[in-house]
């Protein structure tokens, strides 16, 4: 392992993030923390029209880039309906399922600037009340958020400056266990962006020159397809999206080792950059599963299909319980990081 590699200032990173609210369309304060780490280290950094962050660390070789990304926009939904018990009915953002945000406390964030507090409940809720609640479909007919405001009516919750069209963002409820363990919502993938933030404080506090320029865009569309197939510079020849490995039946990655995909829904990755990343983390001792992903896709992924030439690449910690109840454990951000640590200082391929 990498001594330089602090757990806890990643874990640091990571827990300032998730805390942020961001659900895709609405990560302008998460944007603005990863600007002002860009700001006090003096790092070069632009904001694109879209409202992504682009960081570049000039290396030795400025002919040919290397570009990481990794996306701080995360699940949420929006206020589909104001009903006239006074209650939201919601319209998802990214793709989960009801269930997984069923009794989840959350924020409607007003156009005025407002944050009132809510629940997420089925709207058939009391066992005491309705017999077969257990078995009710949970959909965007039944689903709906509980104000903690004393509203009654549309007029009353419209009266609190709550309109159709804003965003509603789910507590992370974050915490790090004794054994290691950092649960939390969003997770995806504001893990792998404190993996980043922590790495560029590494190469800066230690004077590393990087062979190439290397590029660090932080993305903010991921979540809806297309946070990171823009602003890739012409120089650019490898692409690494850092971004959860899944976990499940008949997958490889487990919540303790690095990720790295040669399959997901939007076909193989760069092979030859794949067997690079197995042999630096062979190399390195870094413990790390080769895994495919069905039902997934990645900015690596969009930027290719925006007809960009580029080897592209997925490596990310393993993440249980993806879009759901997320959990990771502390050895497999420390993998993550260290196989990118040598990964951003090896030849191209």
């Amino acid at each position: 392992m990498v001594k330089l590699i602090n757990n806890q200032e990643m874990v640091q990173y990571i827990t300032d993030l998730v805390s942020i609210p961001s659900p895709s369309g609405y990560t302008e304060a998460a944007i603005l923390y990863v600007e002002k780490f860009m700001k006090t280290r003096n790092i070069p950094y632009t904001i694109s029209n879209k409202g992504a962050l682009i960081a570049t660390i000039k290396g030795a070789d400025n002919r040919k880039h290397r570009l990481l990304t990794a996306h701080v926009d995360t699940l949420g939904a929006m206020v589909k309906e104001i009903k006239g018990s006074g209650r939201l009915s919601l319209s998802m953002i990214g793709g989960f399922r009801w269930n997984s945000v069923e009794g989840e406390y959350c924020k409607i964030h007003t156009a005025d600037g407002k944050v009132i507090t809510g629940t997420i409940l089925i709207n058939q809720t009391s066992v005491h009340v309705y017999k077969n609640a257990g078995d009710a479909k949970r959909d965007e007919t039944t689903i709906e958020v509980r104000i903690d405001e004393v509203v009654k009516t549309k007029a009353e919750t419209e009266a609190l400056g709550i309109s159709v069209g804003d965003f509603i963002s789910f507590e992370p409820r974050v915490e790090e266990t004794e054994s290691g363990f950092l649960k939390s919502r969003h997770l995806d993938d504001k893990a792998s962006v404190g993996i980043l933030l922590h790495l560029i404080d590494i190469i800066q506090k230690e004077n590393i020159t990087l062979p190439y320029t290397t590029h660090f865009l932080i993305s903010n569309n991921e979540e809806i397809g297309y946070g990171g197939n823009s602003n890739i510079t012409p120089e650019t020849v490898e692409y690494i999206a850092v971004d959860m490995g899944a976990i499940g039946d008949g997958q490889t990655t487990d919540e303790y080792s690095v990720s790295i995909c040669a399959k997901d829904s939007s076909g193989p990755y760069h092979y030859k950059l794949r067997q690079h990343l197995i042999d630096l983390a062979k190399n390195n001792h870094v413990d790390y599963r080769v895994d495919i992903y069905p039902y997934y896709g990645s900015d690596a992924s969009a930027a290719v299909r925006a007809g960009f030439d580029i080897a592209h690449g997925l490596v990310g910690p393993g993440i249980d319980a993806s879009h759901a109840f997320e959990r990771t454990h502390i050895s497999s951000l420390n993998h993550t990081a260290t196989l990118l640590y040598h990964y951003l200082q090896s030849k191209l391929v």
